[in-house]
């Protein structure tokens, strides 16, 4: 056992007030709004009401996310830095907050933009965006590691965290479609959406800021003098528990966000009723609000790889059934969709909070280290921030990867870009794609994020040290 398993778990694994709870929580509603507008809409967007053709369109969405897979663990870097430093990551989580500007300005394009132009001009916002989301999201979800709680204290704080995104994807991505003015969305529309929602956006993060701060004071760890920066990257990515986990979360933030982009253009030209994508996002993510306490109450029960990897196969067999399309019925496709939501619940409560599980194991072999040769006793994850830059470089992959990969489908079944108010005829191989990209792509690419999560073997021995 390590210095740190040989600690009386009473003395060393607090249980966290609800009050810090809710305030870490309410940062994860701002983030909802980016992860899902610019997924559900941004496509839509430069497709057909910028005339940007499928394949750039999804060229201006993946490029930006090349240069995250960089920028991330850089982040993670300097959180790690600022917490060696400071004793916090405060400074990079309020930098973070001028993300709101960012996703205002990625919906103002300016009105004589269409084409290549405005395909340019959502890229260039799209990394500044992404950049500023690493600022708060790389030392936000390096939280749960830096607290002194367990296993499944690990899982409720993510729960908390799971509610209250849903929520933000659940609102904003309802709202969002109405305020572009939905079936007869226009320029003006998306960019009053834009500043609409980034002014929530920015309350919720300072929220957020205000309740990790709170956290801190209840459940941190000693600052130890464990390594981090650089040489916590390398250990990061030779960690091999990271690597399968990291791994099977590429597909699985892929297949969601591929499922996201196209869902306005499923309900278009699948089901010929546009106002629909408003009940599909809502089937897809009221279903997490309900149903996160039964995965935290399954992971307390089976653990966290039994119930992730069931949810995974849910959503496989979700998405086979969307393949079929009309012809399945509407109130079938529908509940296919809720399936996929119930199962996207727990794919976003359960790898987050294995995360820290993994962040935790490696800082008790370096804890023992520590300790044995200076006797002071670390209880802090000092490379938390690089490992969470590398996980939310993936996220950020798997956010670009999926909308290009549904806009490829496009591209290669011949889809006909639009702008506003146009209604081009889509030949048959081109709504042949709108439904197998939404439906068969989705299951195949979620059954290999189930193969790799099987090479996991971390969750017996996570769970049986808390």
């Amino acid at each position: 056992m390590t210095g740190l398993d040989r600690r009386p778990v009473a003395a060393t694994d607090a249980t966290l007030p609800r009050g810090p709870l809710a305030g870490f929580a309410a940062g994860s509603l701002g983030m909802g709004i980016w992860v899902t507008v610019p997924g559900l809409l941004l496509l839509y967007f430069l497709t057909d009401v910028l005339a940007v053709g499928p394949w750039l369109a999804g060229l201006a969405l993946l490029l930006p996310k090349i240069a995250d897979v960089l920028l991330h663990p850089w982040v993670g870097h300097r959180a790690d830095v600022e917490q060696t430093r400071r004793g916090d990551r405060r400074r990079l989580l309020l930098l973070g907050c001028a993300l709101p500007v960012a996703f205002a300005a990625l919906f103002a394009v300016p009105g004589g933009l269409t084409g290549a132009p405005a395909a340019a001009w959502v890229a260039v916002f799209f990394v500044a965006g992404n950049l500023l989301f690493a600022a708060y999201q790389v030392p936000y979800l390096a939280t749960p590691a830096d607290l002194r709680i367990g296993y499944d204290e690990r899982t409720r704080l993510m729960a908390f965290r799971m509610v209250v995104l849903t929520l933000g994807i659940l609102v904003s991505g309802l709202l969002a479609p109405l305020l572009t003015g939905g079936d007869a969305a226009t320029r003006g529309g998306y960019q009053r959406m834009g500043v609409v929602l980034s002014v929530g956006m920015l309350v919720a993060m300072l929220v957020g800021v205000a309740g990790i701060a709170r956290l801190r004071g209840s459940a941190a760890g000693s600052v130890g003098s464990g390594h981090g920066g650089w040489r916590a990257l390398r250990t990061a990515l030779r960690d091999r528990q990271f690597r399968w986990l990291v791994a099977a979360y590429l597909a699985m933030s892929t297949t969601t966000h591929l499922v996201l982009a196209g869902v306005p253009y499923y309900a278009e030209y699948e089901l010929r009723a546009p106002g629909l994508t408003t009940v599909l996002v809502a089937a897809f993510v009221a279903p997490a609000l309900l149903i996160t306490p039964a995965w935290l109450v399954v992971a307390r029960r089976v653990g966290k790889q039994r119930a992730l990897l069931g949810a995974q196969g849910a959503f496989a067999l979700g998405s086979l059934v969307l393949a079929v399309g009309r012809p399945a019925g509407l109130p079938v496709l529908v509940g296919a969709v809720a399936v996929l939501g119930v199962a996207f619940a727990g794919m976003q409560l359960l790898p987050f909070s294995m995360l820290p599980d993994v962040i935790r194991a490696a800082t008790d072999t370096n804890a023992a280290e520590t300790t044995a040769a200076s006797g002071a006793e670390t209880t802090t994850a000092s490379g938390a921030g690089t490992y969470t830059g590398v996980w939310t470089a993936t996220e950020a992959t798997g956010a670009a990867l999926g909308p290009y990969a549904y806009a490829l489908c496009l591209a290669v079944g011949g889809f006909v870009a639009s702008t506003a108010g146009e209604s081009p005829t889509q030949p048959d191989a081109a709504l042949a794609a709108v439904r197998y990209g939404f439906g068969l792509l989705p299951a195949v690419a979620m059954l290999a994020a189930l193969l790799l999560q099987r090479r996991y073997t971390l969750d017996a021995s996570a769970r049986a040290a808390s």
